[in-house]
């Protein structure tokens, strides 16, 4: 068997591995790889992304609130890494998919280091498995370099041969502040 034909043998084998991981997921996180697939961080219709929504068993106005995606005037888009806001607390959210979490790691790690991830992955590990969103992470990449998108390519590889260091980190993380914690209402002094 020549070079090129196993390459091709175990990019196939390893698709068909992934594709079935896809049942670890949750309903969020299983129309966020499918659009994903489709889309990637792009536009695409408000009526497609019902009728896909549907069928993985979530709403389209659910995913907008977990705050995965926005949808306004027929248009639905993913939100990648950088578009997501910089404070996030897993512990205050209410509906949390293992897509979430991913990608504020992915965004924590390339803006702030492992550390930061570290603090973020302790955090969220009472809300989400995290083998399931290194599944992910990993599943990302592949479609990434399946569709030669390198540079989310590189963002979700880094991710994901950073997990072990961040996993370390987060053992001796500190506690996330809390974003209510995060105001000074008292009244200053004169």
């Amino acid at each position: 068997m020549r070079v090129r034909e196993a390459l091709k043998l175990i990019n196939q084998i390893l698709a068909e591995v992934l594709s079935e991981q896809e049942g670890d997921f949750d309903s969020d996180t299983r129309f966020c790889i499918k659009w994903f697939e489709a889309h990637g961080f792009d536009q695409g219709e408000f009526g497609v992304a019902t009728v896909l929504a549907r069928a993985v068993g979530t709403a389209v106005n659910g995913l907008e609130r977990a705050g995965v995606l926005k949808a306004r005037a027929g248009i639905v888009e993913l939100f990648g890494p950088k578009d997501l806001p910089d404070v996030y607390d897993p512990l205050a959210d209410d509906r949390i998919p293992v897509w979430e979490v991913v990608m504020h790691l992915a965004k924590r790690l390339d803006e702030q280091g492992i550390e930061a991830a570290g603090q973020l992955m302790a955090a969220a590990k009472s809300r989400v498995d995290l083998d399931t969103a290194k599944e992910l992470t990993y599943l990302l990449f592949s479609i990434c370099e399946k569709r030669n998108w390198a540079k989310t390519a590189l963002l979700f590889n880094a991710l994901g041969s950073s997990w072990t260091e961040i996993e370390r980190a987060s053992r001796t993380a500190p506690p996330m502040a809390s974003a209510q914690g995060m105001f000074d209402f008292s009244e200053d002094e004169d």
